[in-house]
């Protein structure tokens, strides 16, 4: 509509303003708005503009990313704001691509918890229902897009952060393949590259347009995606063949599963077998003694290390009054993670990817649910230090594929007697996003769902 001059951009960003001013006192999903920049971004946006998200307003999470200008908080109280001077290359592809940035989102402290909720700004809440947690750490960024705050927000993903909030607020969330999406200029290689940075989205073809724009190396990434032969847009709209997909329920490690987000995964999978693709059930090899304590030294380790990163980014050293108790007694006070004990931590959760990948073709794809479990009330979620019960439960299902490196996306394919959404999650070959978007978008269409919810005070 910008392009063909139906709509001015600065209408675009007008309407999301009016909405956050309107709807985030309730839900708590921006944290900083930088509206005035804002609208001058948008009155340089004419019609004919060429770019694929040309006046397109989006939120950028409160986390690591940085953002020309505008305060970078971490939700935080233990460091000084960072105001960068340049973009996150993320965020610079989006704006290059036309996005107007009109705020930064919430997050718990330093990304750490699987609710968002932190002492500096509070909770953010789930505009399906205002007394549940939006999920985290990218919950800001799904509250303002499911309540149509904005169409788009950034998010990221170590162990499910993109595709937690999606799943409890309704959304699209993909975690994009290792090497996917650029993790420049700012680090080198956080967390082995588990890690990914993509979007928040009500529809799958708003997720594929965004990674188009975002997508690509960086010079000095230490990974690198293959490319698709398509751009991810036209494959949201391509078919994408008869592909096996297997179906798992069963969580790893005996977690226990919810009977709903279980109903809703077996659900999907029929839909899909009546699209004419090779259904089963399915064991995955997932089971490993070893993965717990792994993961929590690694997790550890890495904390600890993005502490150092965020004292050298934000110019001051971390102030261990102004943490969080939990984040305090698990980064600052603990004992550093020994080098080799990081190392081998490392060395078994690689040794678990390739049991995991080891045979797994191209045309397969799995399905589980998202989350073992239905979101959580505000503050029900004990804030602890250390890999807790309560995050291992929410990421049973997610955090798998951050180790493996495979593309993996939450859809809202279900809902509860309630009215809440259920997270579905596909997850597809090593750098096959391309058969996961097909999936997806086919699936979207077949199953339908609301674009946006309403929040209990409209």
């Amino acid at each position: 509509m910008v392009r063909a001059g139906e709509v001015r951009a600065r209408e675009l960003v007008e309407a999301a303003l009016e909405a956050i001013e309107r709807v985030n006192p309730v839900l708590n999903a921006f944290v900083t708005v930088c509206g005035e920049r804002a609208l001058a971004e948008a009155d340089a946006v004419g019609a004919g503009d060429p770019r694929p998200l040309c006046g397109v307003p989006v939120g950028i999470k409160d986390l690591l990313s940085a953002t020309e200008g505008v305060r970078t908080t971490e939700g935080s109280l233990g460091f000084p704001d960072w105001v960068a001077a340049h973009d996150s290359a993320h965020v610079r592809r989006l704006r290059e691509a036309g996005a107007i940035v009109v705020g930064k989102t919430n997050t718990p402290e330093l990304g750490l918890r699987p609710v968002t909720e932190n002492r500096r700004f509070g909770a953010t809440r789930n505009p399906w229902n205002t007394e549940l947690s939006a999920g985290g750490s990218s919950g800001g960024s799904a509250s303002a897009v499911a309540s149509g705050m904005v169409a788009l927000a950034d998010g990221s993903d170590l162990g499910g952060s993109i595709r937690i909030p999606a799943s409890c607020c309704g959304l699209v969330g993909l975690k994009p393949s290792l090497g996917r999406v650029s993790i420049a200029p700012d680090y080198g290689d956080v967390a082995a590259g588990m890690a990914a940075d993509c979007v928040l989205t009500r529809a799958v073809m708003d997720t594929a347009v965004a990674l188009d724009a975002i997508a690509g190396y960086e010079p000095g990434d230490r990974h690198r995606a293959w490319a698709p032969p398509q751009s991810f847009a036209e494959l949201a709209t391509a078919s994408p063949g008869r592909l096996r997909v297997r179906v798992c329920v069963t969580a790893p490690h005996g977690v226990e599963v919810d009977p709903e987000p279980a109903a809703a995964a077996r659900s999907a999978a029929k839909l899909l077998a009546a699209l004419g693709h090779e259904v089963e059930e399915a064991d995955v090899g997932w089971e490993d003694e070893a993965f717990p304590s792994a993961w929590g030294t690694f997790m550890a380790g890495t904390g600890q290390h993005l502490i150092r990163i965020v004292e050298r980014l934000h110019g001051g050293r971390v102030d261990p009054d102004q943490l969080e108790p939990a984040t305090r007694a698990w980064l600052v006070d603990s004992p550093p993670v020994p080098l080799v004990d990081y190392l081998e931590a490392s060395e078994r959760l690689f040794r678990f990817s390739r049991q995991v990948i080891d045979g797994w073709a191209g045309d397969m794809v799995l399905v589980t649910p998202t989350l073992t479990r239905l979101p959580a009330p505000v503050g029900g979620i004990r804030s602890a230090a250390g890999v807790t019960d309560d995050a291992s439960r929410f990421s049973a299902f997610v955090r798998i594929w951050n180790v493996t490196g495979q593309p993996a996306i939450s859809l809202p394919l279900a809902r509860t007697t309630d009215g809440l959404p259920i997270g579905v999650q596909l997850v597809a070959a090593p750098d096959r996003d391309d058969v996961l978007i097909s999936l997806a978008a086919q699936l979207e269409a077949a199953a339908g769902w609301p674009l946006i919810a309403t929040t209990e005070n409209e």
